[in-house]
């Protein structure tokens, strides 16, 4: 299995970081191939609605030249994308955001004078989040927001790892967060 994760938290060591960490080396261990990005590290500019995108049905395309076909090229290569971000506001972070409204555009050919096909349907999505209130209160909206977008993009949802930071004065990750990490990947390796 191929893995992609794109992981939307500012810090390279937060608290996302901790928790991907594990979880990518346990799916390297049961011999899947995992790729991660970091998406403040990548050019991404927000989806204007110019709808130009859905003149191509054969790929990605935007007119704005930016990280995103790339990215998108990496989305569709892997059978397992993984989106891995702190929860700020009740859902994503920026960038995080940004890739999702470009991905939904350019590769649902929905939008334009006839409707076309979803370039992605079938590929397994799942979610890792850490968030500061209770994961069901925390990162439900999030979680929420995603299972919509999959059923939308005809994308197969796979599931959430939330994890929760009791505050800045607090150490995040320990024993029982490795464990889950670590189980999650276990899970996802298994195709269904």
């Amino acid at each position: 299995m191929k893995c992609l994760i794109l992981q939307g938290s500012p810090r390279p060591q937060g608290n996302t970081a901790s928790l991907t960490g594990p979880f990518e080396e346990e799916l390297r261990t049961l011999g899947n191939e995992c790729a991660a990005v970091r998406l403040y590290e990548k050019k991404i500019l927000p989806c204007t609605a110019c709808r130009r995108c859905q003149n191509d049905w054969s790929s990605f395309f935007c007119v704005q030249k930016d990280d995103m076909e790339e990215l998108a090229r990496r989305v569709l290569e892997s059978d397992l994308l993984v989106l891995a971000t702190p929860i700020y506001s009740w859902y994503c972070t920026p960038p995080m955001k940004a890739a999702l409204d470009r991905l939904v555009y350019g590769l649902n050919k929905y939008y334009g004078e006839r409707r076309g096909p979803s370039l992605w349907a079938g590929k397994r999505l799942a979610l890792i989040t850490t968030c500061g209130y209770r994961p069901e209160r925390g990162a439900d909206l999030w979680e929420e927001g995603m299972r919509r977008y999959c059923k939308h993009s005809g994308l197969r949802y796979q599931g959430m790892l939330a994890e929760r930071h009791l505050g800045y004065n607090t150490v995040f990750f320990d024993g029982e967060k490795e464990r889950r990490a670590r189980e999650f990947a276990r899970k996802l390796s298994v195709e269904d």
